[in-house]
This record gives C-alpha cells, sequence and structure tokens, in this order.
C-alpha cells in the first residue's frame, strides 16, 4: 500500500508565473519518486495559470479556511507526511493536522524565509543597512514558531540556513538544505554542444528582466532600473531595449512602459526559454528579498549572463564564479551591463559558467537519495525527534491555542 503525502497549498503551483510554482512541482517529483500518493489542497482561488496536476496523478482538492471540514477530510485522507507551503497555511491547519492526524510527519517548505525579505524591505524603506531590530520583525517571529511546530523546515538557500542557526539559534536538525532540483547535463563533453544549440552572441539583442509582479521585490526592482538605472545604461547604448516580463502586471506596472526610452513592459511570457534565449544580458536587480531567484536559474538555462545585485546572487552561486556580474551601486550596476552586453569575449566566458553552475549547484540527482532517507529516518524517530524539539511542543501547546480559538470562533461566527 501507497504512502499517502498531503500538501497544503498556499496557493495553487504555477511554474510558468514563478520560481515558487516550479519548486512545488520540484517537491511533488521527489515525493513521487519515494512512492507517495499525493493529494493537493488548498483554499487558494485557480487561475487561467494553474498547473494541473491531475496530469501527474496527483488529486486536487479545495478545502477551506476556518473550517472543521478540514478535521473530517484529513482523518479520511490520513496522510503519513503532511507539506505546508509557507509558514500562513501552518498557521492556518498546523493544529488541526496535529490532532486529526498526530502521528504524521509534518514538514514545512518554507519557499524562501520571508522574515529576512521583510527585515530587509524595512532596512531599504529607511535607508539604513539590515539590523537584528529589523530581523526580529512580527513576520519573522511567526515564521520560526511554525519551523518549530513542524518537524522539519526545508531551506532553499544555504545563506538562509547560517542566519536562522546563527542568528536564531535554530537546532539544525530542524531544518533540511533543498534547493532547486534540476535536470543535469550529465556528460562536461556536452557542455559546448549545449551552449552551440543556442543563439549566439551576435543573434541575440537587448536586456531582460523577468519576475511575478505580484511580489513585491520584483516591482521595486523594475521600478528601481525604470528610474535609476535603464537611464545609465540607455545613456551608453542608445539604441538598446530593455523587455520587462512578469505574471500579474497590474496598471502600476504597464504604466512604466516608454516606448522612447526603450523601456518595454511584455507582461506574461508563455515561454520563459523563448525569451530569454534570445535577450542578451538578464538584469536581476532586486533590493530586498530572500531565497533563491527563478529568473537566475532561467537565465542560466538559457545560456544568458546576468548582471545582479548581491541579494539577486545570494546562495546561488557558492563558490563557483557567476554567469554575470554582482554589483549593488547602480552605476558599477550599469557599467557592468553594458560591458556585457558589448564584449563578445567577455560575455562567452561568463555564458560558460551557466551549465557548471546548474550541474553542481542544482542538480537533482545530487539530493533525491540523501532527502528519501532524511525522509524515512524522521518518520521512523518522530517520537524521539518530537521530544527532543521540547520548543516545538511548547509552541504548538501556548502560540497555536490563540490561532485554534481563533478559527473557531470565526467558524461560530460564520455559520
Amino acid at each position: 500500500m501507497k504512502k499517502k503525502l498531503l500538501i497544503i497549498g498556499f496557493v495553487w503551483p504555477e511554474p510558468k508565473s514563478s520560481a515558487a510554482g516550479s519548486r512545488m512541482l520540484q517537491l511533488v517529483e521527489q515525493f513521487q519518486n519515494q512512492g507517495y500518493e499525493i493529494m493537493f489542497a488548498s483554499a487558494a482561488k485557480m487561475s487561467k495559470n494553474t498547473f494541473d496536476l491531475s496530469s501527474l496523478g496527483i488529486e486536487m482538492q479545495t478545502i477551506y479556511l476556518n473550517d472543521s471540514s478540514f478535521d473530517a477530510f484529513i482523518t479520511k485522507f490520513k496522510p503519513e507526511v503532511v507539506l505546508f507551503d509557507r509558514f500562513m497555511t501552518e498557521e492556518q491547519y498546523g493544529w488541526r493536522v496535529a490532532k486529526q492526524c498526530p502521528e504524521s510527519l509534518r514538514i514545512l517548505d518554507t519557499e524562501d524565509f520571508h522574515g529576512l525579505r521583510k527585515a530587509r524591505e524595512l532596512a531599504l524603506k529607511e535607508n539604513k543597512d539590515v539590523s537584528v531590530l529589523h530581523l526580529q520583525n512580527d513576520i519573522t517571529k511567526r515564521e520560526i514558531a511554525s519551523m518549530y511546530r513542524c518537524d522539519l523546515s526545508l531551506i532553499i538557500s544555504e545563506a538562509e540556513i547560517d542566519i536562522l542557526t546563527t542568528q536564531f539559534k535554530i537546532d539544525k536538525s530542524l531544518l533540511y538544505y533543498l534547493p532547486f532540483l534540476l535536470e543535469s547535463i550529465p556528460i562536461v563533453s556536452r557542455i559546448k554542444e549545449e551552449i552551440n544549440l543556442l543563439p549566439t552572441f551576435k543573434e541575440r539583442q537587448h536586456f531582460i528582466t523577468i519576475g511575478n509582479f505580484l511580489h513585491a521585490p520584483n516591482y521595486d526592482a523594475v521600478l528601481y532600473l525604470k528610474q535609476t538605472i535603464w537611464p545609465l545604461i540607455r545613456k551608453e547604448l542608445p539604441k538598446a531595449e530593455l523587455h520587462v516580463y512578469g505574471a500579474y502586471e497590474s496598471q502600476k506596472v504597464t504604466q512604466l512602459n516608454n516606448n522612447k526610452e526603450g523601456f518595454l513592459v511584455r507582461g506574461f511570457a508563455d515561454n520563459v526559454n523563448n525569451v530569454m534565449k534570445n535577450a542578451k544580458v538578464c538584469l536581476a536587480s532586486l533590493r530586498f528579498g530572500a531565497g533563491l531567484k527563478g529568473k537566475l536559474i532561467d537565465a542560466m538555462q538559457n545560456g544568458t549572463p546576468c548582471a545582479m545585485s548581491s541579494i539577486a546572487a545570494e546562495g546561488m552561486f557558492g563558490e563557483l564564479e557567476p554567469n554575470g556580474f554582482i554589483e549593488d551601486k547602480p552605476e558599477a550596476f550599469a557599467k557592468k551591463a553594458v560591458e556585457l552586453y558589448n564584449d563578445a569575449s567577455l560575455w562567452k566566458a561568463n555564458q560558460k559558467s551557466c551549465i557548471k553552475i546548474l550541474n553542481q549547484r542544482f542538480n537533482k540527482m545530487d539530493f533525491e537519495s540523501s532527502f528519501s532517507f532524511k525522509i524515512t529516518e524522521l518518520i521512523s524517530n518522530l517520537i524521539t525527534h518530537r521530544q527532543a524539539n521540547f520548543v516545538g511542543q511548547l509552541m504548538m501547546h501556548q502560540t497555536l491555542q490563540s490561532t485554534k480559538y481563533m478559527s473557531k470562533w470565526i467558524e461560530e461566527k460564520n455559520n
């Protein structure tokens, strides 16, 4: 009989719209390879971009917020493992899962460290460096409480592991590094062949940036490009264009379009590979954020060198050379972007880094066995594991009581 996994989604996966959607499908594949029967449940509304999980043999189930119907639903399904998509779903459903299925392994997929992203946003607004005070914001407190209540939290970036263990003293047994999980190019000699399949330096033109506009760091980055960086690039390259792609563009995004300035808002890209592989340079000017950046993965998969901020690059390259330049000052950022755009030999040298980074940093085969072993080990030793996490017991006993009874109150009010 197959083991069962319940994924509770904050949203329905949209791999064409966001890196988070692609990440979720990567996790689904991992658990399917471990032999799990999977059900995906969410209280969110579906959109035209929602991925059809049934095509992968996964049942899709609508659930409701603050509704005891979830109790009957999960009791009937009785999963061995429950995966919460971001801490907000754990806050809403974690106490119900713990009560109805106490023996289920509870895993939190953070997607990125939301508290870190918030800290950087607060510091940016104050025009200050990120401090301990910024890090200890309310989002951080909620998210770390959720990490303690779960048996394991999946962390996508080594930089975030470091912050969580050194700054917040979270025990490493509660955290698991699991980055983007991608197909590799197994034979090194094929690197040249793969690059030759892509448009050449001479065949490409213009700059590109991409990102879901519902994600605040992406809108800020585009605005920063428009107001500060692009005018510097355009001064040196008056005929160049910046093509801005992203799902869910609002009026405040579309009004940034300016043909005379070569700042072109293109909106949703149905096929990111088609637009990325024809661009010469990708710009990732993020000023706040966390996690790993899907736009840089898209660029590397299509052999497109990047000019990026240190926040965009965080956690991506390890000890390897990046596929471009990392600069935070707008003048230096623009200068390097122009150099990449003009210098064919420099461009080609940075392009060669792309496949090496993908193979050595994000090869899913390097993570599959150890992740499977970790899940099996935790299920086999769950009681001992939880006994060692006494702070988690405290959080489950105390912190969630308010969430639990607030939820019950809302349910009664709605009735």
